[in-house]
């Protein structure tokens, strides 16, 4: 019985990362958004990348409307009800930490570029690059306030005095 119970009670507690690590109701949909935007102009380079002779930059334009899917099916998917594990795909993404989708998002952005260094690449990928960017400050965390630091900065300060005094009385 504690078995079942305990099973329950882990995808209860993994379900939500996004709501344990702090990230505000309007940060989320920023995110998303960003997600969209990126996925779109994936695509649209990544077509335009492969209206070309050269195999890496044909390469490199695959790769971008990979991207472009893939941040779909993580970001929205509704816009894939076509798509039968959509859903499945979108509920296994939410469950990702926000730095583990900054580390893929930034990931699948850098290596059309690194395959195809152009413009088409850079421009159509930099708004998928910001979407891991912001996943990434998400899971950096709020910035400390001013009380705290300094409380800090004052245990440090008195721990070094104690230990130099400690030192100037072990040399006597």
């Amino acid at each position: 019985m504690s078995g079942a119970g305990g099973a329950a009670v882990a995808p209860a507690s993994s379900a939500q990362p996004a709501q344990e690590e702090g990230m505000t109701w309007w940060y989320r949909w920023l995110c998303r958004l960003s997600g969209v935007l990126g996925a779109v102009s994936c695509a649209i380079s990544g077509l335009f990348n492969c209206i070309t002779i050269h195999p890496l930059n044909i390469a490199a334009g695959v790769w971008m409307v990979m991207n472009a899917s893939v941040l779909l099916l993580c970001e929205a998917p509704f816009c894939c009800q076509l798509v039968e594990f959509a859903n499945a795909v979108a509920a296994k993404a939410d469950r990702l930490r926000a730095w583990q989708k900054a580390v893929f998002y930034c990931g699948m952005a850098v290596v059309p570029i690194v395959i195809s260094l152009t413009l088409t690449t850079l421009l159509g990928n930099a708004i998928a690059f910001a979407t891991g960017v912001l996943y990434g400050l998400s899971a950096l965390g709020k910035k400390g306030d001013a009380i705290s630091y300094a409380r800090i900065q004052q245990q440090r300060q008195q721990v070094d005095e104690e230990k130099l005094t400690d030192a100037l009385e072990g040399e006597l």
